[in-house]
C-alpha cells in the first residue's frame, strides 16, 4: 500500500500526533510508520498524563485507546472536546473493545473515528492523514468566522451544542446561566425556532444577537452569533454599501457637493449621483442631509 504523502500545511513544520495508551510499546510499528511518513509523534501513558500533554502542546490528531485504567479513553475525549481550544482536534480510537455499545460510545464522546486492534499501522496512517486535513480545513473555516467578528454554533436535534467556535464559546461563557455541558444556555432556545433572530444580554453588559440560519448537516441547526450595534453605526453596517458608495457618502457627510466628489473620486458627477440614488435606497432615506447625518453619527 502506497503511504499517503503529508497533510497538507502552510508551513514547513512536521504534524504532531499525540498517540495515548497504557501500553505505548506494543505500538512501536505504528509509531515508527508515523515518524517515517513525516509526523511527530508525542506518547502519553494514561488519560491524565494526555490531558497534561495538550496544556503545552496541541497536536493536529490524537490516538486515543479506549480502555485505559484511571480515565478512560471515552471520558478523556469528553473532557478533550469540552476545552474550546482543543474541541477542534480529530480523535480516533484505537482498542480492542469491538462491540457496537463501545462503537457508539466512541462516536457519541466525539471521537471521529473507530480502529479495532490489532492495528494495522498502513490503515491508521490513511485514515489519520484523511481526518487531519479535513480539520485544518474545519479549523480555517471556523478562524474565518472569528475575524470576521461573528461566532457559529451548531446545535443537533436534541438541543446539545455540537461545534462551537472560539469565539462563539467566549460569549456562550458570558452569559453566565447555570447549564448542563455540552447544552444550549435556555435563554438562546428561542433562536432554535427556524428563522428566529433574538438579542441576549450578558454579565458583561454586551448585548448578543442569534440568528437562526437554518438547518445545516445531519439535521443540525447553525446559530449565528455577533455583538448587537444599536445607533446610525449598525444601520450603516446592515446597508453593506460599497466601497465606492462608503467613499460617497463619506465626502457627503463632509459638506461637499456631487461636482466636489465627482473631482475628488475621478468621475462624473452624474455618477456620483446614481451612487446617492442607491445610498438612499439601502439607508432608507430620502435628502442628502439624512444620509449626512447618519454617516455623521457613526
Amino acid at each position: 500500500m502506497q503511504t499517503p504523502s503529508l497533510p497538507d500545511s502552510p508551513s514547513a513544520e512536521r504534524p504532531v500526533v499525540l498517540v495515548v495508551d497504557d501500553a505505548p510499546s506494543s505500538l512501536g510499528m505504528l509509531c515508527d510508520t508515523l515518524e517515517a511518513s513525516g509526523y511527530t509523534v508525542l506518547v502519553a501513558a494514561d488519560g491524565e498524563a494526555a490531558l497534561q500533554r495538550l496544556e503545552l502542546v496541541v497536536p493536529d490528531a490524537i490516538l486515543l485507546d479506549g480502555l485505559m485504567p484511571g480515565l478512560s479513553g471515552f471520558e478523556t475525549c469528553r473532557r478533550i472536546k469540552a476545552n474550546p481550544a482543543w474541541a477542534h482536534i480529530p480523535v480516533l480510537f484505537m482498542t480492542g473493545l469491538s462491540e457496537t455499545t463501545h462503537v457508539v460510545e466512541g462516536f457519541e464522546c466525539g471521537g471521529v473515528d473507530y480502529v479495532v486492534k490489532p492495528i494495522r499501522a498502513q490503515e491508521v496512517l490513511a485514515r489519520l492523514h484523511t481526518h487531519a486535513r479535513n480539520a485544518r480545513i474545519t479549523r480555517m473555516a471556523r478562524d474565518a468566522v472569528d475575524v470576521a467578528g461573528m461566532g457559529v454554533v451548531f446545535v443537533d436535534t436534541r438541543g446539545r451544542i455540537a461545534w462551537r467556535s472560539p469565539q462563539a464559546a467566549l460569549w456562550l461563557h458570558a452569559l453566565e446561566e447555570p447549564v448542563a455541558p455540552g447544552l444550549l444556555p435556555a435563554s438562546l432556545e428561542a433562536a432554535l425556532v427556524p428563522g428566529a433572530a433574538i438579542a441576549v444580554g450578558t454579565a458583561t453588559g454586551m448585548r448578543l444577537s442569534v440568528r437562526n440560519l437554518g438547518a445545516a448537516a445531519l439535521g443540525e441547526t447553525m446559530l449565528l452569533f455577533a455583538i448587537q450595534r444599536d445607533g446610525p453605526a449598525a444601520r450603516l453596517a446592515d446597508a453593506a454599501l460599497t466601497p465606492r458608495e462608503t467613499e460617497v457618502l463619506s465626502w457627503l457627510a463632509k459638506g461637499k457637493t456631487n461636482r466636489d466628489i465627482g473631482e475628488i473620486l475621478g468621475t462624473s458627477p452624474r455618477t456620483v449621483n446614481k451612487h446617492l440614488e442607491h445610498i438612499f435606497e439601502k439607508l432608507g432615506v430620502e435628502t442628502r442631509a439624512a444620509a449626512a447625518a447618519l454617516a455623521s453619527g457613526m
